[in-house]
Parts: structure tokens; C-alpha cells; sequence
């Protein structure tokens, strides 16, 4: 299974970015899916998860509202729109597959890819 993450950047506070995921190797649709990030000097956090077929997400608390997770299976696809950035969503952030076509627990994904890094300035 390969992952690879893109759409990071340098933004302000306020605006929007949308990340992009790649997948390939094993059948894309047959997995959950997930977004993580690590800030410097800190853990890894789980952000945002997604059902197989798009029709259950999960948002931590923090994003709740200003970010939004999606996916194209049909293009392998998984993709994490990030609105009104804040300074403290600054991290690099990780896609990753799950171990199952369903649960979204944080301790439930298993693969991951290489991150892209986001930069939100105040």
C-alpha cells in the first residue's frame, strides 16, 4: 500500500486549503480512511475518518466545522478540505488507511504515507 499525500502550503489565518491523498496498492474502497497530523514537538493526532463509501465521517473536536473529509474511490482518492485555518492547525498532516471497511477509532489505521506540510501564519 502506497499513500502520498499533497496540497500543503504556506496560507494566512482564515484561509483554505484542500488536501489530496493518492492511494494505490489494494482495493481502495475496501478500507476506511483517515487523516492524522503532527505539529513540531508534538503527537501524532488523529483529524478526520472516513466509511468506506463516504457515508460515515468522524471529526475530532478541534476541526469540527471547518474542516471536511472526503474520498473518490473511483480515483483512489481521499481528500481533507481545510477551512478558516488557524495558526494551531499547522502540522504535517498524514493520510492513512484503515484496517477495515468501516471503523474510524484512532488506533484502528495501520498504513501511512508520506505527509505534506501546512504552514498557517498569523
Amino acid at each position: 500500500v502506497q499513500l502520498q499525500a499533497s496540497g500543503g502550503g504556506l496560507v494566512q489565518t482564515g484561509d483554505s486549503l484542500r488536501l489530496s491523498c493518492a492511494a494505490s496498492g489494494g482495493t481502495f474502497s475496501d478500507y476506511a480512511m483517515g487523516w492524522f497530523r503532527q505539529a513540531p514537538g508534538k503527537e501524532r493526532e488523529y483529524v478526520a475518518g472516513i466509511n468506506w463509501s463516504g457515508s460515515i465521517t468522524y471529526y475530532t473536536d478541534y476541526v469540527k466545522g471547518r474542516f471536511t473529509i472526503s474520498r473518490d474511490n473511483a480515483k483512489n482518492a481521499l481528500y481533507l478540505q481545510m477551512n478558516s485555518l488557524k495558526p494551531e492547525d499547522t502540522a504535517v498532516y498524514y493520510c492513512a488507511r484503515g484496517v477495515d471497511v468501516g471503523r474510524l477509532r484512532a488506533d484502528l489505521f495501520r498504513y501511512w504515507g508520506q505527509g505534506t506540510l501546512v504552514t498557517v501564519s498569523s
